[in-house]
């Protein structure tokens, strides 16, 4: 029975590297995919198709489409925590690395739309839904990718405080968390390209909007929310 034993433990391993290179192809698949099509219009049929499998065989390496979408936006996650950390490492400077940070983070959206779908997708659900939809696993990762691109922008926020270019109130932590959603609400809208305004009180229209005009606000707004009150009068 043991001198069995390194025989059996290698077909385990041997199965559970083909799973993970099995998971690693569709998440791969459905990223194509994603930037190719766009998330609204990508199905599970589709996806398993493109690997040359059917969708059963897809819900056996994930708990769902949502599952499925969490993990292609790491990859994302991953690439835009590589342009953030280049942005911050251009300039010795808290204001000049955060306009740089928000700006990379702008950028990197309107260059992939698929993941501000996929961020945007995951962020309509409540959250103990998505505790029950993805499994532990898939979370930590989800989680890991977040924060990683989140710690960048809290510690340029914390480093301008203790250097006193920054001052505003609450958490680094919760300040940065809010850039990133209202951050990709703002790409939602670059993609839009649309202002609402009024011309008359009651009287509705519509102008063209710019990518580059929601950046600058972006940023702008970015750099107004941190700076002390005597630079904001000045």
């Amino acid at each position: 029975m043991a001198s069995g034993s390194p025989q059996v433990d290698g077909r385990r391993k041997a199965a559970a590297a083909r799973r993970r290179a099995r998971k690693e192809q569709i998440i791969a698949a459905t990223r194509e995919l994603f930037d190719s099509r766009g998330v609204r219009d990508v199905q599970i049929e589709e996806i398993a198709s493109s690997v040359g499998i059917n969708r059963a065989i897809v819900y056996r390496h994930f708990t769902g489409k949502e599952e499925l979408f969490a993990l292609t936006l790491v990859g994302y996650l991953d690439e835009l925590h590589d342009a953030m950390q280049a942005a911050v490492e251009s300039s010795p400077d808290a204001r000049d690395q955060l306009s740089a940070v928000v700006g990379a983070f702008f950028d990197y959206g309107v260059a992939h739309p698929a993941f501000v779908d996929c961020a945007l997708a995951l962020m309509v659900r409540p959250g103990d839904e998505l505790l029950d939809d993805i499994s532990e696993g898939a979370l930590f990762r989800l989680g890991r990718g977040i924060t990683s691109c989140m710690t960048i922008l809290s510690r340029v926020l914390r480093d301008g405080v203790g250097s006193g270019e920054f001052s505003f109130g609450g958490d680094p932590v919760i300040v940065a968390n809010t850039m990133y959603a209202s951050g990709l609400g703002a790409l939602q809208l670059a993609r839009l390209g649309i202002l609402v305004t009024e011309t008359a009180p009651g009287l509705p229209t519509v102008a063209e909007l710019s990518a580059d005009q929601v950046r600058d606000y972006v940023v702008s707004s970015a750099l107004a929310l941190v700076s002390p009150p005597s630079s904001v009068q000045a």
